[in-house]
């Protein structure tokens, strides 16, 4: 562990020294991030996820930096050009960008014009004009005229020191930094539309003519511009104004009046617009795409987090239907533990024959298997089918769900789903991962790799091993924040437990199937490669409902037994009497049991633990409903206020599903009726909303919809127009009223379907 990387570390993520030192000592002995964060609070302060995962990273960060100084510096070694100041400047620097900037001078180099200039014996002459910028030249140039060298004249001469300049100015490692920092203060990102592709790239057109400060440039402009660069419609530049670049670059090199001065200007002008500004250029496309990726994984990040910590039905007997038409809808009924019992097809919209005989089979199976719950994919045909369900006049204590079931088809036919059912087709796999979702969609998702599932914004464009490591971190945090019942989770869900591979929780697996289930925690010891080391990291997060050890069920650690049956005995009580009784624990007293092993911060999490053992972390299911008889976009009409589900949320707004089978747009001007900078700050997936519509264009199949009070439309529920009879005629061309006339829906529309990658 290096001393110095924790000093910068610190720094860089704004956490006192000692905090980042111990997290860096635990991280270096192999534990997690949600072990440290839940488990080892004495020793890091209290940091949370989010400021360990940043330590992390941040440590991360600086040891390749150490690699690339290494590499630097080797590189120069063997060819005798590490100097002692040039070593100092190298192990100073503390960006990547800097070091570059030092290496410059130094790097390999294909066949430049300075070069060329040098190989003529022109660099005395550079640097006579160099350190005497008030003097004339002609003579001092008239030394080098070499015709045998290619020098025919004094301006040839002169001509070839410009460009040896030229090359100085543009190796110089602050003048590199000094561009970097003008083209980041007043650089503007334009696009124009490439030369004849107005009509094949019309999806661009809110990009034909954009300017803006790269600086305020948001994430999904950024990349919706690049997009479009890439397949050839847009042409991107990321440049600031060259009059005040070129000042600066003068400020640092001339230094007089003469006629070398004169020349020296010459040479920076030159070196700007043929070196520095297109290196430049490159770095702050680069920069940007960097900030844009960030952004864009981190609005992942979070849709992802809200979807897997979505309320879960619970263990019930659930009848899942994947809808479809032609094919009609696979149906599957799955006990308490998600296991398949039933799986057939019915017919529902082929006939009232078919319709018929599909309502006797359903309330035949949900009578024959008891079926507490009826689970709806939301694909094609969901509304149809969910008016058909509700038409057979269930019980209304069996609650009929619409599921989202983005990424389904991708888990129905990869190798997890074949493991799992080797003997059923895909239709039926699809069925049953939408039924499991009901019951829980942690449980289920965590099977689809996350970047299929849909909650993202340009997840193909953006950095695919920041977007994989990322979405990660937020699978392993969410399944541990939850806990697993070790007797009943899949190998896919092991695997994201605190300490567990791939490996080790298909060893759970098979040990549970060999000997039965685990009656105690320490039971999994046995398991092949579950060490001690691994059972410390996983052992918290692991569950065992009606083991040997009531605590077995509960987020204390088996480190901890020992203290919990300490303080019962005080109590005159078991541990079992702890966790049931609130009049016991209400006289612990947490301070009799801190030492220099556990904390204040420990005991008030046992505490809060045996009050709750085992308790799910996320909110209570509540059945949704859409809005009865609006099930196509042509049953839309502008004004009316609808209830919908949160699928996605952007930079630019959110997307709701209102049962009609396309997403409406809420732009992040139609959000609240106050200003909103980050739409995250408002809505998050799978939040129910209510949203008036505000415009419908049923040719391109776009809903734009608002969350405003009062969106200046006179309001009308779904069912007054029904029972007005009102026959509302659409007119494509009619602008939807808005508050802000700065915010154009329709220009967010193109941005969003045209552009945005689901």
């Amino acid at each position: 562990m290096d001393a110095n990387h924790i000093i910068l570390a610190a720094k860089a993520v704004n956490i006192p020294v000692k905090q980042v030192e111990e997290t860096a000592k635990l991280l270096e002995g192999g534990a997690t991030v949600p072990f440290i964060a839940r488990y080892r609070k004495e020793a890091t302060g209290s940091l949370d996820e989010v400021q360990i995962t940043a330590i992390r990273d941040e440590l991360e960060r600086l040891s390749l930096l150490d690699a690339r100084k290494k590499s630097i510096k080797d590189s120069l070694k063997e060819r005798n050009l590490l100097s002692s100041d040039l070593e100092k400047s190298i192990d100073e620097a503390e960006t990547m960008a800097r070091l570059e900037d030092i290496y410059q001078p130094f790097k390999p180099k294909r066949r430049t014009r300075a070069m060329i200039a040098k190989e003529r014996g022109l660099e005395p002459l550079a640097q006579f004009i160099l350190e005497n910028q008030n003097s004339s030249v002609s003579e001092k140039a008239g030394e080098f005229v070499n015709s045998e060298k290619e020098v025919a004249d004094v301006d040839a001469a002169i001509a070839g020191a410009c460009d040896i300049i030229a090359e100085i100015v543009s190796d110089d490692a602050d003048a590199r930094s000094l561009m970097r920092d003008y083209f980041e203060k007043n650089a503007l990102m334009t696009s124009k539309v490439m030369f004849g592709k107005e009509e094949e790239g019309a999806k661009y057109r809110d990009y034909f003519e954009l300017s803006e400060p790269a600086s305020t440039a948001p994430s999904h402009r950024i990349l919706a511009v690049r997009r479009g660069e890439t397949e050839g419609f847009l042409i991107m530049r990321v440049l600031p104004d060259e009059i005040g670049a070129v000042s600066i670059l003068k400020r640092r090199f001339v230094n007089g009046s003469g006629e070398c001065a004169k020349i020296v200007e010459r040479a920076v002008e030159d070196s700007y617009k043929r070196l520095l500004s297109p290196t430049t250029e490159t770095y702050m496309r680069l920069e940007l795409k960097k900030r844009a990726d960030e952004d864009a994984v981190k609005i992942f990040a979070n849709n992802l987090r809200e979807l897997l910590m979505a309320s879960p039905l619970g263990q019930k007997n659930v009848l899942a239907i994947d809808p479809g038409f032609r094919t009609g809808c696979k149906v599957v009924v799955l006990n308490r533990q998600g296991a398949l019992l039933h799986n057939g097809v019915i017919y529902p919209e082929q006939g009232a024959l078919k319709r018929q005989e599909a309502g006797m089979e359903v309330l035949k199976l949900c009578k024959r298997f008891e079926i507490e719950a009826v689970a709806i994919g939301n694909g094609t045909a969901s509304r149809e089918t969910e008016s058909f369900i509700n038409s057979l006049g269930l019980s209304k204590a069996i609650p009929v769900v619409m599921v989202n079931e983005s990424g389904a088809s991708i888990y129905s036919a990869s190798e997890v789903a074949r493991e799992e059912f080797p003997n059923y087709d895909i239709t039926v796999r699809g069925a049953v991962s939408i039924g499991r979702r009901l019951m829980d969609p942690l449980a289920e998702l965590v099977k689809i790799d996350p970047q299929s599932i849909g909650v993202g914004q340009y997840q193909h464009d953006v950095n695919q091993p920041l977007l994989k490591r990322t979405l990660d971190d937020v699978v392993i945090s969410c399944v541990n924040s939850v806990g697993v019942e070790v007797n009943t989770a899949s190998r896919q869900l092991l695997s994201y437990v605190s300490g567990l591979n791939a490996s080790v929780a298909a060893n759970i697996v098979a040990h549970r199937d060999a000997h039965g289930a685990f009656k105690s925690r320490k039971d999994l010891l046995s398991v092949k490669g579950l060490g001690a080391k691994t059972f410390e990291q996983a052992a918290g997060f692991l569950r065992i409902r009606g083991g040997e050890n009531p605590l077995d069920e509960s987020a204390v650690h088996p480190e901890r037994y020992a203290l919990v049956s300490q303080i019962a005995s005080d109590l005159n009580a078991d541990v079992a009497s702890l966790l049931k009784s609130a009049e016991l624990r209400a006289k612990i007293d947490l301070k009799k049991y801190v030492s220099e092993s556990v904390g204040l911060p420990t005991l008030k999490d046992i505490l809060s633990e045996l009050g709750k053992p085992g308790r799910d972390p996320r909110e209570k299911f509540e059945a949704f409903s859409f809005a009865d008889g609006i099930c196509e976009i042509e049953d839309l009409r502008e004004g009316m206020r609808l209830p919908g589900i949160v699928t996605n949320v952007t930079a630019f707004g959110a997307f709701v599903d209102i049962g009609v089978h396309q997403d409406g747009l809420v732009h992040i001007s139609e959000l609240s009726d106050t200003f909103v900078r980050d739409p995250n700050e408002v809505v998050k997936p799978q939040q129910k909303v209510n949203v008036y519509v505000l415009e419908v264009d049923k040719v391109r199949r776009r809903i734009s919809l608002s969350m405003k009070s009062n969106p200046q439309k006179k309001v009308m529920g779904a069912g007054d127009i029904a029972r007005s009879g009102q026959k509302k005629p659409f007119n494509p061309t009619k602008s939807a009223p808005r508050q802000d006339r700065n915010q154009n829906i329709n220009s967010a529309w193109t941005s969003a379907f045209d552009k945005l990658k689901f």
